[in-house]
C-alpha cells in the first residue's frame, strides 16, 4: 500500500490551524500527528510554509453532461475543480434527459465512474409530475432534492403549489432550491423590452432579476419547510433581505433550514456589469455592493452555511448574443477557492471560517461519510495552498472546456500547489496527473 507523509504543513481543520504531520496510507488519512518518522517507502513532501486543509466539496455545479456537452463535460470540469482544489461536486439535474427518474441518475453515475477525476454526487431533480419518483428515489443515490421554485429553464419549473407541498412533507433527503419568482421576472423584462427591445443593457439584469423576485420565492420557501419540517437548502442567496431568513441559533447539525451563497456573489457587484458584461450574468443576479457585504457578514455570523460555486459554463459564443439570448451562468470551479483565500488574506473570512463553509459544513449538510475534514480514519481529499505565490488567470492556463474565465487577467494572492483525491496526487503545481478516477460520494443517512 502506498505511503505518502505531508510533512510540517499548516493544517486548517476544525476551527484550528497547527503545524502538523499527516500520512496518507492507500486512499485513507492513516495519521495526524506533531512528527511522523519517515520510512524509506514513503514518499515525503516538505510542506513547511504551506496550508494543508480538506478538499472542497461544491454542494452546486452544472457540469453540463448529458446532452450540453458542448458546453462541458463531467471530464472537463472536474479536470478543473481538481486544479481548483475541489476533490468533491454535487452536480445539478438540469442536464438533457433531466435527472428526474432513476433511469437517468444511474446513467450520470456510470458516466462519472468513467470520467470523473474528481469525487462525484448528484441531485434528483423535481418537477410537477414525479411526484412518486421523488417518493421512491434510492436515497444512497441521490444526494438530495433540486427543485426550481418560480424560476426555471424548461419544465423543471415546480409551481404547482399541493404538488410542491407533497414533495416537502415526503421527503426526508435535503431539498435544496433555486428561488425567484418568475411573475415578478416576466413582468420586469416586458418592461424592459418594449423600452429597449431585445438588446436590454447588461446592467439592468439585476433589475429584471431583482431583489423582490429572489425574497418572494425565499421566504416562501422558508414558510413552507417550517410548515412540514421539511429539509430545506435555499442555494445561492443574493441579497442582503435574503440573509434575514436565515437563523445562527443553531449549529448546523441540528438546523432544518440553511442556505448557501456562491463566490460570484461574494467577489463581483453591479459596478462590474459595464467591464464584464455577460460574462458575470448569472441567475440569480449580482447586485449592489451592499448585497455583497450583508452576504459576507452572514456567512462569517454563521447566518449562511455553505460556499459554493454554482459553476454553469456556457460557449463565450453564446455569452456574446445579445440579452435576451445570452444564457446565465459562467464557469468558476478553477479559481474559487484562490478567489476565496485572496479575500481571506484581505480580512473578509478567517482561513478555518472558510474551510469550515466549503469543506465542514457540505459534509454534515448532506451526510456524506468519511469527507470534508482532516482526520484520521478518513479519505485523503486533501490540498496543499500556497498562499505566498500569485496566481495570474490567463486564456492559456484556463482548463474549463468553454475555454474563458470571468476572472481572467486577474491575479490572485494564492495558488493551489496539489491536490489529492482518495489518497491520489491528481493536480501538482499545475499539471493534471492522469491516471486515477474519483469515487462516488456515499451518503450517511440520519
Amino acid at each position: 500500500m502506498s505511503e505518502i507523509l505531508i510533512k510540517q504543513a499548516n493544517l486548517i481543520n476544525e476551527g484550528e490551524v497547527l503545524q502538523k504531520d499527516l500520512l496518507i496510507s492507500g486512499n485513507k488519512i492513516a495519521l495526524i500527528s506533531d512528527s511522523i518518522s519517515t520510512a524509506e517507502s514513503m514518499q515525503v513532501i516538505d510542506a513547511k510554509g504551506l496550508y494543508l486543509l480538506p478538499g472542497w466539496i461544491d454542494d452546486q455545479v452544472h457540469f453540463r453532461e448529458p446532452g450540453l456537452t458542448h458546453k462541458a463535460t463531467i471530464f472537463s470540469e472536474s479536470r478543473a475543480a481538481v486544479a481548483g482544489g475541489i476533490t468533491s461536486f454535487l452536480e445539478m439535474p438540469n442536464t438533457k434527459p433531466q435527472t428526474t427518474n432513476m433511469d437517468a441518475l444511474d446513467n450520470k453515475l456510470n458516466i462519472a465512474s468513467a470520467s470523473s477525476i474528481a469525487n462525484y454526487g448528484f441531485l434528483f431533480g423535481g418537477t410537477n409530475d414525479n411526484l412518486q419518483e421523488i417518493i421512491d428515489v434510492d436515497d444512497t443515490k441521490a444526494a438530495g432534492i433540486k427543485l426550481f421554485l418560480g424560476s426555471s429553464t424548461g419544465n423543471m419549473l415546480v409551481d404547482n403549489e399541493k404538488i410542491l407541498e407533497e414533495i416537502f412533507s415526503n421527503t426526508k433527503l435535503p431539498i435544496a432550491v433555486h428561488c425567484e419568482d418568475e411573475s415578478t421576472i416576466s413582468n420586469n423584462l416586458a418592461e424592459y423590452k418594449l423600452k429597449y427591445g431585445e438588446d436590454i443593457p447588461i446592467e439592468k439584469h439585476p433589475e429584471i432579476r431583482s431583489e423582490r423576485a429572489c425574497y418572494l420565492s425565499s421566504s416562501k420557501a422558508v414558510e413552507l419547510a417550517k410548515k412540514t419540517g421539511a429539509r430545506l437548502h435555499v442555494f445561492h442567496l443574493s441579497t442582503a433581505k435574503e440573509t434575514h431568513l436565515f437563523s445562527n441559533e443553531q449549529p448546523l447539525s441540528s438546523k432544518k433550514i440553511t442556505a448557501e451563497v456562491c463566490v460570484h456573489h461574494l467577489w463581483f457587484s453591479d459596478e462590474d456589469y459595464k467591464e464584464k458584461g455577460s460574462l458575470i450574468k448569472w441567475n440569480p443576479a449580482v447586485k449592489k455592493a451592499s448585497d455583497r457585504e450583508a452576504l459576507w457578514n452572514a456567512l462569517n455570523d454563521d447566518r449562511i452555511d455553505i460556499l459554493a460555486t454554482d459553476h454553469a459554463p456556457h460557449t463565450l459564443e453564446e455569452k456574446q448574443n445579445v440579452y435576451t439570448s445570452s444564457p446565465s451562468g459562467g464557469p468558476l470551479v478553477q479559481h474559487a477557492l484562490i478567489a476565496l483565500l485572496t479575500q481571506a488574506q484581505r480580512g473578509k473570512i478567517t482561513l478555518e471560517k472558510l474551510v469550515e463553509k466549503a469543506c465542514h459544513n457540505p459534509a454534515i449538510l448532506f451526510n456524506i461519510e468519511k469527507r470534508g475534514f482532516l482526520r484520521e480514519g478518513y479519505f485523503a481529499d486533501l490540498v496543499l495552498v500556497d498562499l505566498n505565490k500569485k496566481t495570474t488567470v490567463t486564456k492559456e492556463n484556463i482548463l474549463y472546456k468553454c475555454g474563458w474565465s470571468p476572472f481572467e487577467g486577474t491575479t490572485f494572492d494564492a495558488s493551489i500547489d496539489k491536490t489529492f483525491v482518495n489518497g491520489n496526487l491528481v493536480y501538482n503545481q499545475g499539471e493534471i496527473i492522469e491516471g486515477n478516477m474519483g469515487k462516488r460520494l456515499t451518503f450517511k443517512r440520519i
